[in-house]
Formats: structure tokens, sequence, C-alpha cells
């Protein structure tokens, strides 16, 4: 999946000679956490976060005056200028990946130099939701297989024979042995204990569910 997919394409944006309180009016409005800031040619020359915002506005405490002063400051000031940025085809996993690294929580999506979406945590969240299955009813089963070609087409093919529908595989290593991998299906039923017995009846070792009674 690409980021075009899931991208928000209608983004909220200032320039850099609009003010801070500019920026608290919009998020509060629309209830968003980060800001591009754009030139009039619509190319990005900055980013407001909330964060920005909290540590350029002291308490509102203070009188009134100093507040309004405060407040009043250019966008331009206090923005961040060395955006990381994206493109509407790179990958969510990337993307994902990016955000992970450098702890950030959005990334203003870039085609021809041009603003044209933005892609938040909260939507990567969402979508590798989607994506695993966690949101649909079902069951998880971890098997340890062997890091061999063909093996998931022989575990796929027990779920057929069972006509047990798969939401999603994950694949990762198994950190304890270098020659097996976890795989790791969402399946589209409540009760995975037919399953369980097919796997292990055919030599596969289930790691989660671990059922009462059925040793591994």
């Amino acid at each position: 999946m690409v980021i075009e997919e899931i991208m928000k394409s209608n983004v909220f944006t200032l320039e850099g000679k609009d003010t801070i309180q500019s920026a608290l009016l919009l998020m509060r409005e629309k209830k968003i956490r980060h800001i591009p800031i754009v030139s009039a040619n619509n190319h990005l020359i900055g980013l407001i976060t909330e964060r920005d915002i909290k540590e350029a506005v002291p308490s509102p405490y203070i009188d009134r005056e100093h507040l309004s002063n405060h407040l009043n400051v250019p966008l331009e000031k206090i923005m961040k200028t060395n955006v990381i940025t994206g493109h509407p085809l790179d990958f969510v996993e990337e993307v994902a990946g990016l955000l992970y690294e450098h702890r950030i929580g959005c990334l203003p999506i870039l085609l021809q130099q041009k603003l044209v979406g933005i892609i938040t945590g909260t939507d990567i969240l969402r979508t590798m939701v989607e994506l695993t299955g966690v949101n649909q009813p079902g069951s998880q089963i971890e098997i340890k297989v062997p890091n061999r070609t063909g093996i998931l087409h022989e575990i796929t093919e027990i779920f057929s024979e069972l006509k047990v529908n798969v939401h999603s595989v994950l694949v990762y290593p198994d950190k304890k042995d270098q020659h097996s991998k976890i795989l790791v299906f969402r399946i589209q039923t409540m009760n995975p204990i037919r399953v369980i017995q097919h796997l292990k009846e055919n030599g596969h070792q289930v790691l989660w569910p671990n059922m009462p009674g059925m040793s591994l």
C-alpha cells in the first residue's frame, strides 16, 4: 500500500507571515496538531506543531499585553524548516519507519516540490490495524516454522482445506533460532482449536495460543 491511498489531501496550511494565534485557532477549530507552512505557490517552507506553540507561548497566566506580544509572533520565527517529507508513492511501512526513527508525528507529502498531502502517526496506526485485521472478529495464531522456501504455502494449504479465511499474515525472525521464523496469522474464526489440531497433526509448532491440555 502506498501513502497516497491513505494520506489526507485536504491539508490545512498557513503562511510564514501568519501568527502563532492564527495557528492556535486553526488547530482548535480543525482538531489538528500539525500545520505545514507554505509559500504562495504551495511550496513547503516549514512546519508548526502543537509542541512548537507550547514552547513559544509562555503561561497564559502572564499579563495580557505580554501574552498578546507572543501570540502575534509570525510563524516563520518559530517554524521548523528542516522538514522530513515523503512522496505519494512511498510505501506505508517505509513512512512508518521514518516516523519511528526520527520520532516525529507527521510527514508532509510532496509532489514536484508542492504540498499534496500529509500523513500522521495516527493515520499510520489506523492503517496498520486495518492491514493486520485486528479490528475484525477472529483469532491470532503464531507458528514457529523452519526458514525455508514453500513453508508459507504449506501452512495456508491447511487453512484452505479447513475453509478458514486469513485476514493477515506477518513474518518475523525467531530471535532464539536463526534457522526459524515466526508466522503470525489473523484468521476469521473465533474458535481456533480445530485449526491448531490440524497444524500440529501436520508437524507444525504452534506457539500461540497454547491451549490447556495441548502440548507444543
